[in-house]
This record gives C-alpha cells, structure tokens and sequence, in this order.
C-alpha cells in the first residue's frame, strides 16, 4: 500500500505543473509532467509486479 500512496502523491504534485503546461503555455512544465509520467509509469510497473506476487503467494498457502 505504501507504493500506491507514493502513486497518488506523485500524481497529485504534477497537477499544478499539467495546469500551467495545459492553461498557461508554459513549456518547461510540460517538460515535467512528461518526466513525471514516466515515473509513474515506472511506479505503476512495480505496483502491478508487487500485486501479482502478493496474488502468487496467497494462492500458494
């Protein structure tokens, strides 16, 4: 769980930089929520093995 809240925490931080990328013009914002998104995407990639592992083991007991 605690990655999860990491996920959301990451994708709220990026909110004010999407808002001034979207609404502003602001260039070098969009830069930063491109980067985010990628680690979010990384994040989201360890969510989903940490999940499946967590599945693995529980049938195995």
């Amino acid at each position: 769980m605690k990655k999860f809240n990491e996920f959301k925490a990451m994708l709220a931080d990026l909110q004010e930089d999407a808002d001034k990328f979207y609404n502003k013009g602001n260039n070098a914002a969009g830069t930063r929520v491109r980067k985010g998104m990628q680690d979010l995407k990384t994040l989201a990639q360890e969510i989903r093995l940490e999940i499946q592992e967590a599945k693995n083991n529980a049938v195995q007991k």
